[in-house]
């Protein structure tokens, strides 16, 4: 089992910044991804940002450039997303997401979700 607790959303103004973080807990040594997808309202939950195996990164296209995914292993997984130069579009809840693969099955872990409002 993992857990995933998200912080660090709020409100922002367009062109601003912000960095959402995630602490994995649980059986971290399973994981083998970890990012973050968003959900805006009346829209399906989309992917932002993924990391996996050896700090392989995988963005959206539209937030390419702009966003940066980085991942802290030193005690617990913690997983970072620094989110540059803002769009009113960017506006959504933040999930972290984590893969678990083993021999036997592989599992997806959501966190509660973070929102991030930007202003116009």
């Amino acid at each position: 089992q993992v857990q995933l607790v998200e912080s660090g959303g709020g409100l922002v103004q367009a062109g601003g910044s912000l960095r959402v973080s995630c602490v994995a807990s649980g059986t971290t040594s399973s994981i083998n991804a970890v990012g973050w997808y968003r959900q805006a309202p009346g829209k399906q939950r989309e992917l932002v940002a993924l990391i996996s195996g050896r700090d392989s990164t995988k963005y959206a296209d539209s937030v390419k450039g702009r966003f940066t995914i980085s991942r802290d292993n030193a005690n617990e997984i913690t997983v970072y997303l620094q989110m540059n130069s803002l769009k009113p579009e960017d506006t959504a809840d933040y999930y972290c997401y984590a893969k678990t693969q083993t021999p036997w099955r592989t599992r997806d872990y959501w966190g509660q979700g973070t929102r991030v409002t930007v202003s116009s």
